[in-house]
């Protein structure tokens, strides 16, 4: 028997029609249940009244822990390829609801053998999800990794620093002018990541047509159209550009790992992450949540002598996967497949370390800043993790990244080590819903470099293990892309146009010719604007002028250009500047180019993967 139990707010289920000659008649065809515990169960072959027992004698213990005393019984034979036959099902199901009964819970089933329809929403802490396998001889439960287990009992003393030195109980400081720090501050302590409503941001990726949910794939995994494929390749350029700026060499290495193998066992049980697991040849594998795998066993195996330190080292994973909790999966801001860039440094000792920590501290910031144009006086905060004891010995150093910021942070502190960091920094995105992501960051690895056997030759010609430094500048490429919808929706609230970074608008200028006399002319400008590296279009649908410039606002095109008689004699255009509320502004063309042309360069380019006439173009949204 397999049981995916699952701590929900509520459930809503429909039967539709029955599937079976065996199906129940149900005392209820639909029904909405909540604060309830769903045992999704698919009834295997083998199964017994024994079985059952197990089962619920499980479900009643974990119940415990979640302090709740209600479930519901709910056949799902996805879950098995070997399923008992209907009639055997049927029993087992019964009796693991009479068992339920006597042992005192309050207990709900939905009707064997109906197709069904349901909605669910799943709790966010770590025990909200589980699945168990019963046998006759034992309950096998879900592999869960010893930094997992650990992160639930963890102890953390939560203060505010401030650049001024004073280190203040997060419980008594007063948060003056300090709304998105006290914000993020409640969302850590708490810890509740699951969200009870949609946030604007995953409206407005399915309206502009960045992206949308791929229901033929596991959750968590997205679909991106054309517009966001450039916004998300942009930044991924932009990103690796600076990191290579910065001394980084770029390298590839691959997406899936032998569990088995010594110093990756070993981390996969200092880091808080559910894998993906698979088997292939009666081995076992995992796909990678980081680039560290492959990059340490990569420097392992390299030759290098202090001379060469720091060493840094860069890749852009593309594809890398953890398996969140299904009630924690919202949009682009917590997905299960994502791209994040990630970069190690190997230093000699501690002093080198922080030497290195605080500039890959001023990359980060200033991709954030420079590239997301994201505000670290209102859009970010800075948090900080710590151990107690290192802490008391690097004041300054830590203070000194704090003054880097140049307002008070968030420190979280523990009593004692576990992970094999020491120190951890995050620039933390903090939402519309009061939600906070984390973008960049950056750790003080103490431990990886011995399991893994990475060494340098020092001054004396001796081996030596080197500190490592684990960084991703800009954080996952997906959550940079939540970050500027969801500030693009609050500046929206604000009175203000909501609008992207001009570097990154999929179309920055569009021409409304307004009429098809118009449109020759509408196309040889076109020409001359792309070809200064700027991506634009021209609106030739067959709609109303009012129409077609109130669809480039729904788009966000940063320039509206609308063109006619007036402006074919005239080399004086009518610019709608979103950027500036949506003025007409009048430039020359040759002005408007050099405008954007200055705005846009110090980052990359991308043509436009779309027709450039928008009656050639498919629609992704609806």
């Amino acid at each position: 028997m397999r049981i995916l139990q699952l701590h929900s707010n509520f459930i809503e289920y429909e039967a539709v029609e029955k599937e079976i000659e065996l199906a129940e008649e149900p005392e209820k065809k639909q029904d909405r249940l909540e604060e309830i515990v769903v045992l999704f169960t698919a009834v295997e072959e083998g199964d017994d009244a024994n079985v059952a027992r197990k089962a619920m004698e499980n479900t009643k213990e974990s119940l415990c822990a979640l302090k709740v005393n209600k479930i519901l019984i709910y056949p799902y034979a996805h879950l098995s390829s070997k399923l008992a036959k209907p009639a055997q099902a049927l029993n087992i199901l019964n009796e693991m609801k009479k068992l339920a009964k006597e042992m005192g819970l309050e207990t709900y089933s939905t009707p064997f053998g109906w197709c069904k329809k349901f909605s669910i929403s799943i709790k966010g802490h770590p025990l909200a999800e589980h699945l168990r396998i019963v046998t006759s001889d034992s309950v096998e439960e879900e592999p869960v990794c010893e930094a997992l287990k650990a992160e639930e009992k963890l102890k953390s003393l939560w203060y505010i620093l401030q650049p001024d030195g004073e280190l203040i109980p997060a419980k008594d400081y007063r948060f003056k002018g300090c709304k998105n720090l006290e914000k993020l501050c409640k969302y850590e302590i708490k810890k509740v990541r699951a969200v009870q409503q949609v946030p604007p941001h995953v409206t407005l990726m399915k309206r502009l047509e960045i992206a949308d949910y791929e229901p033929g794939s596991d959750p968590g995994n997205l679909r991106w159209y054309p517009k966001g494929r450039l916004i998300k390749s942009l930044f991924e350029q932009y990103v690796t550009d600076k990191v290579i700026d910065y001394g980084g060499m770029e390298v590839e290495t691959p997406v899936m790992y032998d569990i088995e193998h010594p110093a990756i066992a070993h981390y996969l049980q200092r880091f808080p992450a559910r894998q993906y697991l698979l088997c292939s040849d009666k081995r076992d594998f995992f796909l990678r949540f980081s680039a560290c795998f492959g990059q340490f066993l990569m420097v392992h195996d390299a030759q290098f002598s202090y001379r060469q330190l720091p060493l840094r080292i860069y890749e852009l994973t593309r594809y890398a996967f953890r398996r969140e909790k299904s009630g924690e999966l919202t949009g682009l801001r917590r997905l299960r497949c994502f791209t994040m860039p990630d970069c190690h440094a190997l230093v000699a000792d501690l002093d080198q370390a922080k030497e290195e920590f605080l500039v890959r501290f001023k990359l980060s910031m200033g991709i954030l800043e420079n590239g997301l144009e994201l505000s670290k006086d209102s859009d970010f905060e800075l948090a900080i993790r710590v151990t107690k004891d290192f802490y008391a010995e690097n004041k300054d150093f830590v203070l000194s990244m704090v003054k880097l910021f140049g307002k008070p942070v968030l420190v979280e502190m523990w009593e004692e080590r576990f992970f094999y960091f020491v120190l951890k920094w995050e620039f933390n995105f903090v939402d519309n819903l009061n939600k906070a992501s984390a973008l960049s960051t950056d750790q003080i690895d103490i431990e990886n470099a011995k399991h893994y056997d990475m060494t340098y030759v020092d001054e004396n010609g001796e081996k030596q293990y080197p500190m490592v430094l684990h960084c991703s500048p800009s954080g996952g490429i997906e959550r940079g892309v939540y970050a500027l919808l969801e500030k693009a929706h609050r500046d929206a609230l604000k009175g203000k146009s909501p609008i992207l970074p001009l570097w990154l608008a999929p179309t920055q200028v569009r021409i409304v010719p307004v009429s098809e006399k118009f449109l020759d002319s509408a196309e040889k400008m076109m020409k001359k604007i792309e070809s200064n590296n700027i991506r634009v279009d021209v609106d030739d649908r067959p709609l109303s002028l009012g129409k077609k410039v109130r669809a480039a606002e729904k788009e966000w095109v940063n320039y509206v250009l609308v063109f006619g008689e007036k402006e074919e004699n005239s080399d004086i255009l009518p610019v709608r500047d979103r950027n500036a509320g949506k003025q007409i502004r009048n430039l020359k063309l040759q002005e408007l180019i050099d405008e954007i042309c200055e705005k846009t360069a110090d980052k990359p380019f991308k043509p436009l993967a779309l027709p450039k006439m928008l009656s050639k173009r498919p629609q992704f949204a609806f």
